[in-house]
């Protein structure tokens, strides 16, 4: 199992939905065509980002199924299957359409708080029926469960197919760790645009990316320039989108990426309840900040 393919900046999709809340295939191929021309060198569909957890299991294959489609084999696919019951996340695995898939994204069980022996037995599980590399996910602000180093590497060692973390603990520490611990064919993926140069010089792979969604093109740039250790020309990118960095998540994600990409006209600016849409006050600085970078 080969973590290169998941070398560089990834992208969390959004699924856009209509006013009446279906989803909107048609600009789910716009982003998909958006982000692939910015130069992305992967993405990961029914992730956080694309607000998988209100999606039904039926619109979870179809929006993989059209994003396969959409893709048509231009870059590699990871498709999110991640949930807080074992035997649940490992059904939907195998009763999942996984052709034009490249990888798995599963996230660490949220809510009923795994130690780190119930989280190792848990990734084993996935890992072993899983017939795609595995990318382990940290969020442990969204899931009050933390992925810790020692955990990581354990797995990393252990489980062929397990070939890279997204870590969004906002933790180098823990990153560092990791890195220094790891085989040399397991990755240390970002899981924050804000986070992603520095993990880069600290030994990772590359990000997952919400600002790619609007921004690929210099979400792209600023990863390619940290990966050849041009660390001048990624500052100068990372601040001059340092404000739309923090706006992405002002009002909770996708909420801010989604606004984004309706002022770009990529989308509608909907969300499923319980998420909704950033407050006017936000709407226009988003609108403002995007004006600016806008400006060259």
């Amino acid at each position: 199992m080969q973590a290169k393919k998941f070398r560089g900046t990834g992208v969390a999709i959004v699924t856009p939905f209509k006013n009446d809340s279906s989803i909107d295939f048609a600009a789910l191929g716009r982003a998909v065509n958006h982000v692939i021309s910015g130069g992305v060198n992967y993405i990961v569909a029914l992730g956080t980002t694309g607000e998988s957890v209100t999606l039904s299991k039926d619109e979870k294959k179809a929006v993989l199924a059209y994003v396969v489609e959409s893709v048509d084999n231009r870059v590699p696919i990871v498709a999110g299957f991640g949930g807080n019951n074992t035997q649940e996340v490992i059904n939907c695995i195998r009763h999942a359409n996984l052709t034009g898939v490249d990888g798995i994204l599963t996230v660490a069980p949220y809510y009923n708080k795994p130690n780190q022996r119930g989280l190792i037995q848990h990734f084993k599980e996935v890992a072993t029926c899983s017939p795609l590399s595995v990318i382990l996910y940290n969020v442990p602000g969204r899931t009050a469960c933390n992925i810790l180093p020692e955990t990581c590497l354990e797995l990393a060692h252990e489980c062929d197919n397990i070939v890279a973390i997204k870590e969004a603990s906002a933790d180098i520490t823990s990153v560092m760790k990791i890195v220094k611990g790891k085989p040399d064919n397991f990755s240390v993926i970002s899981g924050d645009d804000i986070m992603t140069m520095p993990f880069i010089a600290a030994g990772a792979s590359g990000v997952i990316s919400v600002m790619a969604n609007a921004f690929p093109g210099p979400c792209s740039e600023l990863v390619n320039h940290s990966l050849k250790n041009n660390f001048k020309a990624a500052r100068e990118i990372q601040f001059k989108y340092m404000d739309i960095m923090e706006l992405l998540f002002a009002d909770g994600n996708p909420a801010g990426v989604k606004a984004m990409m309706n002022i770009l006209n990529i989308c509608q600016n909907n969300l499923r309840l319980p998420l909704v849409p950033v407050t006017r006050q936000l709407y226009t600085r988003i609108q403002k900040a995007i004006e600016e970078v806008s400006k060259g």
